[in-house]
């Protein structure tokens, strides 16, 4: 018993010891929406995009002139010039310009990753030309982080002063989602029977029990945090994921509490033993868990 006790002060351990690793700090540190957008059919030539906002003001943009003080641009800055020139657009529909634009010929992605309006129109800018570019739909933050992509092939540059021939599609890499899906639920398996080996449940049934039980909790919880994160963002994950995981710890305990000590090799397997198995063996994933989304954010 004294050698299972060193064991689990051992996994502790590094389990605080990853938690309370130096992050940096920030004085807004909680995860924003976002806006992505990915053109194609531009070729060489540059430009600049904003997104024109139903509303005058969102988050630190806002419209020139709707709070005192709130020029963004001056005659002594790099990109005055472009600023000055969708300052000067006027959209027939009355969406304002809130003063952010980036130039996105060499990425050919455009992102506003700090409170992108909600509704909005895509706005292009190509200063060889002095056009502008216009979507004539309007588009929204359809999940906490949206990606459209935009094909411009059908652009007729330097033929007129304005175009509206941008269409946007949505662009959510569902693929990626499914891949990091099955990778959680997979690492996770592999965490809680790793925890259970060095708890000393090692007979075949055992860990069948324990790794059937787990894909089907792990693949409920993570399925509805894939539906959490999309929506609401990771700082909403974050908090349901500590109060699910605890739900998932309840049910886990109570399985094995019944189960694992009929094929135990020891010759007396306390409930005490399995329920702290269980909670030791959440806690672990549920620890790497959060360190993993921090070192890899789309992992989530």
């Amino acid at each position: 018993m004294k050698l299972l006790q060193k064991r689990v002060f051992f996994i502790m351990l590094c389990l605080i010891s990853i938690l309370i690793m130096p992050a940096p700090a920030y004085a807004d540190m909680g995860p924003k929406p976002s806006v992505v957008i990915d053109f194609k059919g531009l070729g060489n030539d540059k430009y600049y995009v904003t997104l024109l906002s139903e509303i005058a003001s969102t988050g630190p943009h806002s419209a020139l002139g709707e709070h005192p003080n709130n020029q963004r641009y001056h005659e002594d800055d790099e990109d005055y010039e472009i600023w000055e020139k969708f300052i000067s657009y006027q959209d027939k529909d009355g969406y304002y310009f809130l003063q952010y634009f980036r130039e996105c010929s060499e990425t050919s992605q455009f992102t506003w990753g700090y409170y992108p309006p909600p509704e909005f129109k895509i706005l292009i800018y190509f200063p060889e030309y002095d056009q502008f570019a216009v979507s004539e739909d309007v588009y929204d933050r359809y999940a906490f982080h949206s990606y459209y992509s935009v094909d411009a092939k059908g652009l007729e540059l330097g033929s007129t002063t304005l175009t509206e021939n941008i269409k946007a599609v949505r662009n959510y890499d569902y693929t990626w989602e499914l891949i990091s899906l099955f990778a959680r639920i997979i690492a996770t398996i592999a965490i809680e029977i790793l925890v259970a080996l060095l708890f000393g449940f090692r007979a075949k049934k055992q860990l069948l029990i324990i790794g059937a039980v787990n894909i089907v909790t792990q693949s409920i919880l993570n399925i509805l945090l894939n539906v959490i994160n999309y929506s609401q963002g990771s700082m909403m994950f974050v908090f349901d994921y500590i109060w699910m995981e605890a739900f998932v710890f309840i049910i886990e305990a109570g399985i094995y509490s019944s189960l694992l000590p009929k094929y135990s090799s020891m010759v007396v397997t306390k409930k005490r033993l399995v329920i702290l198995y269980a909670l030791t063996a959440n806690i672990v994933s549920f620890g790497l868990g959060l360190y993993i989304a921090y070192l890899i954010p789309g992992i989530f």
